[in-house]
């Protein structure tokens, strides 16, 4: 395989993982409130063990030194399919969203228990 074919491979990859890790994060809150919280739990720890493994990375995907195997460009999203801007914010954005919904999760927990 070309590096050209396998770096569109790590792309796509890395942008299901994407898509799921964000997935779950927007899931939390409406499951939480929909009485769901051992969902809520679950998708969370999902979530928190990705943050792991980002911190284990130096705070990198894995996939990114992966696709930079096969590339010698270093743009923002040069290992994902996201748009720039996007790739460039996306742990502020996705970080934030998670500690809001894990906020909502704890809210519903407290309230259950009350």
């Amino acid at each position: 395989m070309d590096p050209h074919q396998a770096l569109v491979l790590v792309k796509i990859a890395h942008t299901l993982a994407w898509a799921f890790f964000v997935s779950c994060i927007l899931a939390v809150p409406p499951t939480a409130l929909a009485g769901r919280l051992g969902w809520s739990a679950t998708l969370s720890c999902v979530v928190l063990f990705e943050c792991l493994v980002l911190a284990m990375n130096h705070f990198r995907c894995p996939l990114t030194d992966l696709a930079a195997r096969y590339t010698s460009e270093r743009t923002d999203a040069f290992d994902i399919y996201l748009p720039a801007w996007l790739a460039r914010h996306n742990k502020e954005i996705f970080g934030s969203l998670f500690v809001a919904s894990e906020l909502v999760l704890l809210w519903c927990w407290r309230r259950r228990d009350a």
